[in-house]
């Protein structure tokens, strides 16, 4: 495991934005019933925000010292991490963060922008001016985050924002898929966002979008949404990253 990754120290034991996104997902208590799920979030976390990188080793025997705890549920929370796409284990190698390869990436970011698209749609077409006042809600916290330039807060309200349409959408189907590509895509979305420039595009499509639902057009909101997914894309593959080494 890279030895610069930083494991944050979680006050009065309250959970990060990014554990808290992890257990949503994955549909898990947010008590933390468990030491297994403290590493499960806590490495989760950590590739995600760019802490753990594409390739790290996740040495199980180092993991289980700085967790304190056996090697079992390490192993464990590492299974789960693979079947969400952010671990990779090999047979008589050790686990690592799993690299998406460009065509992969791709191929998700058009899957989330049609659906996203459909989630725009639908929020025009049913959603009361009240539900509408929660995702102005969270607009505010991302004008409130970029004002005072923190990246990581703005990400995680950017997630927050994403959420909150699917959930307003009322599409449990659509959402259930978003879920299930969302997790192994929030690192690419960070790094993404983190690339100059980029905190104000996003918020000025935000606006944009959020002046689509107020005046109630449709099509102009799902052309947007697609619109800011392809930005994203766009911005991952001008950085030059791929998800493998040169």
């Amino acid at each position: 495991m890279d030895g610069s990754a930083t494991w944050p120290a979680r006050e009065h034991g309250e959970l990060t934005a990014g554990e808290r996104e992890i257990l949503r997902v994955l549909g898990r208590s947010q008590d933390l019933d468990s030491v297994g799920d403290e590493i499960l979030v806590s490495i989760g976390a950590a590739i995600i925000e760019g802490r753990l990188q594409p390739g790290d080793d996740l040495n199980s025997v180092e993991l289980a010292r700085r967790f304190h705890s056996s090697r079992t549920p390490v192993r464990e929370a590492l299974a789960v991490l693979e079947r969400e796409g952010l671990v990779e284990i090999v047979a008589r190698k050790r686990p690592r963060v799993r690299r998406l390869g460009i065509e992969e990436v791709r191929d998700i970011y058009e899957l989330r922008g049609e659906l996203y698209g459909l989630v725009s749609r639908r929020i025009v077409e049913h959603c009361t001016d009240t539900q509408l006042e929660e995702l102005a809600a969270v607009q505010a916290r991302l004008e409130e985050a970029a004002a005072a330039g923190d990246l990581d807060r703005y990400f995680w309200h950017n997630v927050e924002f994403r959420n909150t349409e699917a959930r307003l959408a009322a599409n449990d189907i659509v959402r259930g898929v978003l879920d299930s590509v969302g997790i192994r895509t929030l690192q690419l979305r960070h790094l993404s966002l983190s690339l100059p420039g980029r905190l104000d595009t996003s918020l000025a499509d935000h606006r944009r979008l959020m002046q689509a639902y107020a005046d109630r057009e449709a099509e102009l909101a799902a052309a947007l949404t697609r619109s800011i997914v392809r930005r994203g894309l766009a911005a991952v593959e001008r950085s030059g990253w791929t998800g493998f080494p040169d």
